[in-house]
């Protein structure tokens, strides 16, 4: 399995940590930046992983909408 969608990941979490940690314009741009590669990485991933992520949103949403 090729692990080259982890890339935008990591990135997409240290925009994440630097847009918690500065109150400046332009860590509003970085936040952007790290949600497109989030979505990237999410894109890129392997159909096992993006299948997983599929099942465990099923089960959430239907607990929450449960109650």
């Amino acid at each position: 399995m090729a692990l080259f969608f982890l890339v935008p990941l990591c990135t997409a979490l240290i925009t994440g940590y630097l847009v918690k940690q500065t109150t400046d314009e332009i860590a509003y741009i970085a936040g952007v930046f790290g949600c497109v590669c989030f979505i990237l990485s999410l894109i890129l991933a392997p159909w096992q992983i993006q299948s997983l992520l599929l099942i465990v949103v099923l089960f959430t949403t239907n607990k929450l909408l449960a109650k």
